[in-house]
């Protein structure tokens, strides 16, 4: 394994947690008036094409990062499934 590898691995599945913070806030507030639900739902969309992708060409940075994204961004369609729609 490179350093590269390493890297990217781990730089993935922190920008997959970049959701993260988003998906407390609903969950704390209530709330997920402000979301809308078709940016989050084009990128579970990506996420699940890329994380095939990395299975078709055996890519570990590939697939953890997609599933750590989905991961997160499906707690953001949770949430807005339970508090977003009125």
């Amino acid at each position: 394994m490179t350093w590269l590898y390493a890297l990217a691995t781990v730089f993935g599945m922190l920008m997959g947690a970049a959701n993260l913070p988003q998906a407390i806030k609903i969950f704390r507030r209530k709330s997920a008036k402000d979301i809308h639900p078709m940016t989050y739902i084009i990128l579970v969309i990506g996420s699940l094409i890329w994380i095939a992708y990395g299975v078709e060409i055996r890519s570990v940075p590939v697939i953890v990062s997609n599933i750590s994204g989905f991961i997160f961004l499906s707690m953001v369609m949770i949430g807005w499934l339970a508090y977003g729609r009125n």
